[in-house]
């Protein structure tokens, strides 16, 4: 769990690079608390946004990820963070930019609902929903850290 206070302390998540592109949710209100992690999607449906705790866990990160269409139909996918399956609306090719040079990718469910997915799940198979949140968890940090070599956001 983390607390965003502000607007400010929101954009302050994300990488400089990252924070032009941010377009808040208009019913968002601070102070805010999140449970997990925090995903939302443009109203155009371009990019769609996460705040979750960085890989040291000491201030949340933020991504701003791109989503990426195929020309045509895509077989159904899975997607990487909680393996869910679903049509290519549904899981597809998000990606962020590294640096100028370069871009990287995941295939994720498109609005990042994998924690509704998964609590659907659990609770289908009789687990706990807070048995299930920690691998997910992981594997969002797990891209930060490598993929966008995220150690943690910097002060400012």
């Amino acid at each position: 769990m983390f607390l965003i206070e502000t607007e400010k302390d929101l954009l302050q998540a994300f990488r400089p690079r990252d924070r032009e592109k941010v377009e808040l949710p208009k019913d968002i209100r601070f102070p805010l608390f999140v449970r997990d992690y925090l995903a939302w999607v443009e109203p155009t449906g371009t990019r769609t946004f996460l705040v979750c705790p960085s890989p040291q866990g000491k201030r949340p990160m933020g991504i701003a990820f791109r989503r990426d269409s195929h020309g045509g139909p895509a077989p159904s996918q899975m997607c990487d963070w909680c393996h869910s399956y679903g049509s290519s609306n549904e899981i597809g090719l998000l990606t962020t930019d590294v640096n100028s040079k370069r871009r990287v990718g995941v295939n994720l469910c498109q609005d990042l609902r994998c924690k509704e997915k998964l609590e659907s799940a659990a609770d289908l198979s009789g687990r706990h929903f807070r048995d299930v949140m920690p691998p997910l968890m992981e594997r969002m940090q797990r891209f930060a850290r490598e993929a966008l070599r995220i150690e943690s956001v910097p002060e400012q």
